[in-house]
């Protein structure tokens, strides 16, 4: 474990952020690391874009003409905004399935979201849930394949079977090899090592060493992705800003617990992070020092992203009291 962000107090530091991260090629060959890269990760909601990958591939998606921007939002942890949950609604609907179905359950919106619908005097349901974007795709998919609705977030569902041996062969695994927990939203999570996830990440953005099938379905998610990353997360949050400003580059997703992915289509490389406390402002200033150490990020790019990298702390006066900062050296592989 390895000291990766300092946050800092009038000029002190006043608390450390531990972590870390694994950088692989396409090959599976380690080339940077801080920390443990063999530290057993679960990549929650870091994933999602796998599991749209049956999305596609069973033709589900050309069965009910899924756009680029419904299969975004299958790939999303969104925050809930009119342009997310009319876009669920509207898969919903195409399908002939009641919102009553998703069993993702709910959870709190952001703030300005929530205080939006106490003023519409509407209660919080399970399509403002983070995850609805993907249940949807899974509804869709059982609905397609005429596999019962009830349970598709079960572990031994056809759905979720479909997306343990997606993993697993883009992983170049056995499914035993793959642990399985239960994540946020009901569905089942996955464990491997940091250094694992970064090679399947790494395999999903140089799409040329996939099957066909993978690589089809892949390239169609990359460009959803890539093409609407408002629909991954939201307005002005980090996976929306960072792959609008890799300009199709970077497919980036983040996770619960602080887990960040990013696969770069130019070089092939795959990155994985994880911060050991679970902290969000750690772990997006973490993924753009990594970039800027790696060399794939331009100085422009950089400014832009300024506020996720070394954010400000204000205090309830709005006054500036400190920053956050990366703190680490990425160590070369031989």
């Amino acid at each position: 474990m390895l000291k990766l962000v300092d946050v800092i107090r009038s000029g002190k530091i006043e608390s450390t952020h531990y972590g870390h991260i694994a950088v692989v090629d396409a090959q599976g060959k380690l080339l940077y690391s801080a920390g443990d890269p063999d530290r057993w990760t679960c990549a929650r909601s870091s994933i999602k874009p796998f599991q749209a990958l049956p999305i596609v591939q069973t033709g589900t998606a050309d069965n009910y003409d899924l756009t680029d921007k419904e299969l975004a939002l299958c790939c999303g942890s969104h925050i809930g905004e009119k342009q997310h949950i009319e876009t669920v609604f509207g898969m919903l609907e195409r399908a002939g399935i009641r919102e009553t179905t998703l069993r993702c359950g709910t959870n709190l919106p952001p703030l300005f979201i929530y205080r939006e619908l106490i003023r519409k005097g509407k209660d919080i349901a399970p399509v403002h849930h983070n995850c609805s974007g993907k249940h949807a795709g899974m509804l869709l998919t059982a609905k397609y394949l005429n596999e019962e609705l009830v349970d598709y977030h079960k572990p031994d569902h056809p759905v979720q079977q479909r997306i343990m041996q997606t993993l697993a062969r883009i992983g170049r695994l056995t499914p035993e090899e793959i642990e399985i927990g239960i994540d946020g939203c009901g569905v089942p999570a996955y464990f491997l090592s940091l250094e694992r996830w970064a090679t399947i990440f790494a395999r999903f953005a140089d799409s040329k060493s996939l099957d066909p099938m993978d690589r089809l379905a892949a390239e169609r998610i990359t460009r959803a992705m890539t093409t609407f990353p408002e629909m991954v997360a939201g307005s002005n949050e980090f996976c929306t800003e960072l792959m609008k400003v890799g300009e199709g580059r970077w497919i980036a997703k983040g996770g619960a617990e602080a887990v960040y992915c990013i696969g770069d289509r130019e070089t092939g490389l795959g990155i994985a992070i994880k911060v050991e406390d679970g902290a969000l402002r750690a772990v997006h200033a973490v993924a753009v020092e990594v970039l800027k150490q790696l060399d794939l990020l331009r100085e422009d790019q950089l400014q832009e992203l300024m506020g996720f990298y070394k954010p400000t702390l204000k205090n309830g006066r709005e006054e500036e009291v400190g920053h956050i900062l990366p703190s680490f050296q990425l160590t070369a592989r031989s």
